[in-house]
């Protein structure tokens, strides 16, 4: 298998529980009747993520040279993935016994984001600058064709076989993930393993890169906050549209996931056409447009053909664009360092959109659904700007030879 079909795997079993976990295993429990306090309590487990650059330096330092630096770590956690998912077996009626449950599905999502790291950390060392426009885009396809499995095959199995087959067949979809790894043969590391003080200060010095903290903390907020926050409003706005909380399951799970999958590898190839920069006006424009298309939908008009439409068209901007952004977080990956350096750059990211999901929902119980749409349109806009700026200022060296009649004619005009 080659480089892509490798991290293709990986990033797909590393979601295939956090979909069941977060869709299928919520609509379940629900089902059996558990109170929506209590599904609130397994939604946190999702927090650890968010928070894994705090142990992935220990990643960087720690590996084993006869194994793999970090094909070492795979093993252990893409193994813990498939063993977590089969001590869920037994709980057959998962709502009697929620604190066990919510227990293993938080050592799941602990497992995954530290499978994410060393997943991660394999792609910033396998990946040309020309390839990481394809490999983010296979990582971002991933996680939606691990959700739509997940969240959607699984609960469809469990509902006509029940329980056990389930959790089997999300057991064995990850095992694949483990002979992948099993075969795989990471390339020796020439580079000395940092020191553990080192590998901690890669954390903060990450952002002394030329551009790094202007991406971080100008561009990255913008886009984030702006997409995060009418992303938080779909759903609500949905319900208060009056659609039934099966349509929207299926529509939102299952029928917008399709077209951000083909999106996601298009998106990739187009880095490799258009460049970071040209991607990024593409997807940032597609993605203003979308959002706007939204409007009549948080205004309670509500059709099907419509809002499918522009639900369909908002989930496949906001995927291109995070393919762009993921692979300018890959840009600044270090080799020495990535799975830090990714992690720190993609948490950062990570937490905006929470962040922005409680504002957007707040701002809108005070100003309304439409309002915040459009502060949304407007943020998204102003960070495809700020990225752009920032694309022509400190675009890597083949980024720069790809499009010099585009930089000249903005040079003179600014």
């Amino acid at each position: 298998m080659g480089r892509l079909g490798t991290l293709t795997a990986l990033y797909v079993t590393q979601y295939l529980g956090i979909g069941f976990i977060t869709v299928g295993l919520t609509a379940i429990l629900r089902d059996g009747g558990t109170s929506l306090d209590t599904l609130a309590l397994l939604q946190v487990v999702g927090l650890i993520w968010p928070v894994k650059f705090l142990w992935a330096p220990l990643l960087d330092r720690y590996g084993s040279r006869r194994r793999g630096h970090y094909r070492s770590w795979l093993l252990v956690f893409q193994t813990a993935l498939v063993l977590a998912l089969l001590a869920l077996l037994p709980f057959a009626d998962p709502a009697a016994r929620i604190g066990p449950v919510v227990a293993i599905c938080a050592m799941f999502v602990f497992f995954s984001a530290t499978q994410d790291i060393a997943a991660d950390a394999v792609a910033v060392r396998l990946l040309t600058d020309s390839a990481r426009g394809v490999g983010n885009g296979i990582q971002v396809a991933a996680s939606y064709l691990g959700n739509l499995l997940g969240g959607g095959a699984c609960v469809l199995v469990y509902d006509r076989f029940g329980w056990a087959p389930a959790i089997g067949l999300l057991a064995a979809l990850t095992s694949v993930g483990l002979l992948v790894v099993w075969r795989f043969r990471e390339p020796v590391r020439v580079d000395p393993a940092p020191g553990l003080g080192v590998a901690y200060r890669a954390l903060l010095s990450v952002l002394g890169q030329p551009g790094c903290r202007r991406w971080t903390f100008g561009v990255v907020p913008l886009v984030y906050v702006g997409a995060g926050m009418a992303y938080a409003l779909l759903t609500p706005a949905l319900v208060d549209a009056g659609w039934s909380l099966g349509r929207i399951g299926v529509v939102t799970g299952v029928v917008t996931s399709v077209p951000a999958i083909v999106v996601g590898l298009v998106a990739g190839l187009g880095v490799g056409r258009l460049g970071r920069a040209g991607m990024l006006v593409v997807g940032g424009g597609a993605l203003v447009l979308s959002t706007a298309l939204l409007l009549p939908l948080m205004g309670g008009y509500a059709p099907l053909g419509g809002t499918v439409v522009a639900l369909c068209a908002f989930l496949a901007a906001y995927t291109a664009v995070n393919v762009v952004l993921y692979t300018v977080n890959m840009d600044y990956s270090r080799p020495a360092s990535g799975g830090t350096d990714f992690t720190v750059l993609s948490s950062f990211g990570l937490v905006c959109s929470f962040v922005a999901g409680s504002v957007g929902l707040a701002a809108a119980g005070r100003l309304g659904y439409p309002a915040v749409t459009v502060a949304s349109i407007v943020l998204v806009g102003a960070g495809v700007v700020v990225g752009l700026r920032h694309q022509r200022r400190f675009a890597r060296p083949a980024e720069r030879g790809r499009r010099p009649a585009v930089r000249e004619p903005a040079r003179i005009a600014g």
